[in-house]
């Protein structure tokens, strides 16, 4: 109860999401361009102002990952990247510049991501896209729900897309007979695009052959974007048929909610999915880094942030980053 209330307390903070999201992509920006023109030092002092700003960022989502959306990952993972935001802009400040580097990744990560995030012009064609073939999987599962148009459904003032699933079914769980209807919606969250942005600037903010980078890409974005459309198939069917209805109780309480047919939707959004995602980039990543080993560097200096310790991945997983120029790094 007091942790609900101290959250309760955050909800206040979401308001500035969006302004400091734009504010940290121009920082970092700033800091890009003057290390391009070599002036490091300056460069320094902006990208540390970025990371003071991008703790600010997180601080601002943790109401609306924990309360809103009621994610235990992604609630836990917005608390912890506050002190570990402040953490990395202090090693850059003492001198650490391969952090540059993830630096850079920020501003393309957040160029792709957050236009298409916030555009509706953009993301509509990507919202009803992926709609369409995961109505088209969930067809070859053998079920059928209709696909309206969300606003239909919601009283409030929504954008009018093609994007929800209306499911017909029994309740397993009441005495009656009678069919419910249970609606999933594919939101911009469901398309894959924030994990496929996080590659894309990975992959461009690294040194290495033009060649490489697109063929790291290639194995990447494909992958994630196919694996999420599995993910919303899971995710719409369990739910819809309300096919994992596991303790409830428990589930209810851990989500602190009242909504008994949501308990399917926590089980495999929030609890399956979610866990089965952070394998599945930990992957990705493997076959990224065996096209683009130069990547390793990134990782590399965000196990020093967690574990405080250096590592070398490189021998570890005996591959050898290239420089532009043809040479061993």
């Amino acid at each position: 109860m007091v942790l609900g209330g101290l959250l309760s307390g955050l909800a206040w903070t979401t308001q500035f999401s969006d302004p400091l999201a734009w504010l940290v992509i121009a920082t970092f920006l700033i800091a890009a361009v003057l290390e391009y023109i070599d002036r490091r030092e300056q460069a320094r002092a902006v990208a540390v102002a970025g990371w003071v700003t991008f703790a600010l960022f997180w601080f601002s989502l943790i109401y609306h990952f924990a309360v809103v959306q009621r994610s235990i990952i992604e609630g836990i993972g917005s608390v912890l990247a506050v002190p570990l935001a402040v953490y990395v802009g202090y090693l850059l400040w003492q001198g650490r510049d391969s952090l540059f580097v993830l630096s850079r990744a920020i501003v393309v990560m957040g160029a792709i991501f957050f236009p298409l995030e916030s555009v509706t012009a953009l993301n509509r064609p990507l919202v009803e896209t992926v709609t369409r073939q995961t109505e088209f999987l969930i067809g070859l599962t053998g079920h059928d729900p209709a696909v309206v148009n969300g606003a239909e459904l919601s009283h409030r003032d929504v954008d009018h897309y093609r994007n929800t699933f209306v499911f017909v079914t029994d309740l397993p769980y009441t005495e009656t007979v009678e069919e419910h209807t249970i609606t999933y919606t594919i939101l911009v969250a469901c398309t894959g695009l924030g994990s496929m942005a996080v590659f894309a600037g990975l992959i461009a903010a690294v040194e290495a052959p033009v060649g490489r980078k697109l063929r790291a890409l290639a194995v990447s974005l494909p992958v994630i974007y196919v694996l999420n459309l599995f993910r919303n198939v899971f995710i719409a069917v369990t739910f819809g048929k309300q096919y994992l209805h596991l303790f409830p109780d428990a589930v209810l309480t851990l989500f602190a909610s009242e909504e008994v047919p949501k308990v399917s939707y926590y089980v495999g959004d929030r609890i399956v999915s979610q866990s089965l995602s952070v394998v599945a980039l930990v992957a990705v990543t493997y076959l990224v880094v065996r096209e683009l080993p130069e990547i390793l560097t990134i990782v590399e200096d965000l196990l020093f942030v967690v574990t405080g310790s250096e590592w070398d991945l490189v021998d570890a997983l005996d591959t050898t980053p290239v420089r532009a120029d043809g040479g061993e790094r």
